[in-house]
């Protein structure tokens, strides 16, 4: 490993820091899986039993698709007026719907998250659920992003959270 001095290291950003602890975060949940929730909880861990045949778990059904969930605000930075849900609603008959025809789940929410400037911000939200198959992941990808920067452009959003999850579908 060379030598690093002082001079080498440049101070990070709110952001990089905010990005890193988040990353940092997920490692720490792949790699220390239940146990740790175990601990953390403080409760007795479960003990395992032993599998009969008889009670095996089934075989998979369905077909590997990913689930993708978005995450919306609605209050804008700039103090302009909150997206209405006719509005959310034209946004994804106009930019969601062409992409994902075969279906999709839009839920309201409640969401609260720390925004560029440190602050706590709690608004109304929606999630967006969208399925597709694996095979079609990267054209789906490309369509979702194109979503999320048209909505951040469209409603002055700091940013559209985006969830990515394998599942097995059955229809």
């Amino acid at each position: 490993m060379p030598f690093l001095n002082q001079s080498s290291f440049r101070p990070r950003t709110r952001k990089q820091r905010g990005s890193l602890a988040v990353a940092g975060a997920a490692v720490a949940m792949l790699t220390l899986g239940a146990p740790a929730a175990y601990a953390t909880l403080d409760v007795e861990r479960p003990k395992a039993e032993p599998v009969s045949a008889a009670a095996a778990p089934a075989a998979e059904s369905g077909s590997p698709f990913i689930e993708t969930r978005l995450f919306f605000g609605t209050e804008r930075p700039d103090g302009g007026p909150d997206v209405t849900d006719r509005q959310f609603m034209a946004f994804v008959d106009r930019y969601v719907t062409p992409g994902f025809p075969d279906g999709l789940t839009v839920q309201e929410g409640r969401g609260q998250w720390r925004d560029a400037h440190g602050v706590i911000e709690r608004e109304r939200s929606y999630e967006l659920i969208l399925f597709y198959p694996v095979a079609d992941s990267w054209k789906s990808h490309a369509a979702i992003e194109q979503i999320r920067k048209e909505y951040k452009a469209q409603y002055g959003q700091e940013s559209v959270a985006r969830v990515d999850e394998s599942v097995r579908v059955d229809f």
